[in-house]
């Protein structure tokens, strides 16, 4: 999902500053904020149905763990390292979180190699491993799909484009057990989005990429944002963040990889229009294949029937979340947050 822009009215309080602690006032003030010296609570758990209790406490806590980005997204667990990575996707970052070390600077650039200014939303968004323990990067500007092996070594492009036309800005991307990749491919990374004159496909498409090969799999939503598939593989859900159809659609996965007529799994228009901040993005399922998808109002929780159990509300848009830690710990990016709840849930 593509952030709406806020603009910092400080001058005043820039101008009142000696001439020698302006450039220190714009490092505290635009760096991040990893928060060790204090604990910080925001939001709360709302519950819907007495389903939630074996999958969350009512009265558990949302800690902040950093703060300051301008934008965060695509959270993913590094098991073998004990780490989070996450995205900053307008500043062309990839963080790492860790619950000694703190905050640092992963990689940037993350997302565009190219001369800048470039667009909004240059960076990486939707990030990944695979079953070789390599990073996944869905790049905005560079309009492709990545694995980087964590141990160090170059990238290596995995699709960027269909049937010789550019990808727009891949968002989110998933590998299935067969070793194929499931990709999203909305406008948001493109400098004018729907509207830009690059646009190659003419689809904002979903994808797979198997022997090399990249299919198109979907073409009619407007929107296609973060996937996720059920334990079993059996089904494929995919976000729309589209404000005027946001919904989170499920599709039957086909023995051949490809997907039959989707339905929708549940419909979250009315909640966007009521004005609860954030549109349908990303997707996680625990192993019992409950669905935490981050959308309007922060992270709702649903049983696999579509029955909406309840909500982390964090009072912020939620791009995007990650089963962490032992797999119980879910880590939310939301807006300039990077935020933590304990589950009873087992991530996957």
């Amino acid at each position: 999902m593509t952030k709406k822009k806020y603009h910092f009215s400080g001058f005043f309080l820039i101008a009142s500053l000696p001439v020698m602690l302006v450039p220190v006032f714009f490092i505290v003030l635009f760096m991040p904020v990893y928060l060790k010296a204090q604990t910080q609570y925001i939001g709360k758990v709302e519950q819907f149905d007495a389903r939630l209790e074996a999958l969350l406490d009512k009265d558990a806590k949302i800690e902040v763990l950093a703060t300051g980005f301008e934008w965060s997204e695509g959270p993913v667990w590094i098991k073998n390292g004990g780490f989070l990575l996450f995205s900053d996707v307008p500043k062309n970052r990839i963080y790492r979180w860790h619950e000694k070390d703190g905050l640092s600077i992963f990689l940037e650039p993350s997302g565009y190699t190219g001369k800048p200014p470039y667009s909004n939303e240059p960076g990486s968004n939707g990030l990944n491993v695979n079953a070789k323990g390599e990073l996944l990067a869905c790049e905005h500007g560079d309009r492709r799909i990545t694995a980087m092996p964590l141990s160090g070594g170059g990238k290596r492009t995995l699709a960027d484009n269909y049937q010789g036309k550019r990808l727009n800005s891949p968002n989110d991307i998933v590998q299935k057990s067969d070793g194929s990749y499931y990709f999203t491919d909305p406008p948001y990374g493109l400098p004018q989005q729907e509207r830009d004159p690059s646009l190659e496909t003419g689809v904002f498409g979903v994808y797979r990429v198997k022997d090399g090969k990249v299919t198109l799999l979907i073409s009619d939503l407007t929107r296609p944002n973060g996937l996720a598939f059920s334990p079993d593989e059996k089904i494929l859900y995919i976000a729309q963040s589209d404000p005027e159809k946001a919904v989170i659609m499920a599709y039957p996965v086909k023995g051949d990889g490809t997907l039959g007529k989707g339905k929708v799994f549940f419909d979250c228009t009315p909640w966007a229009k009521a004005g609860l901040k954030g549109l349908p993005d990303g997707l996680r399922v625990d192993k019992k294949g409950n669905l935490f998808a981050t959308g309007p109002g922060g992270v709702n929780i649903f049983a696999p029937d579509g029955t909406h159990l309840g909500r982390i509300n964090t009072g912020e848009a939620t791009a995007n979340c990650a089963f962490g830690d032992d797999g119980s710990t879910l880590y939310m990016t939301a807006d300039m947050y990077l935020l933590r709840v304990k589950t009873k849930a087992q991530g996957w």
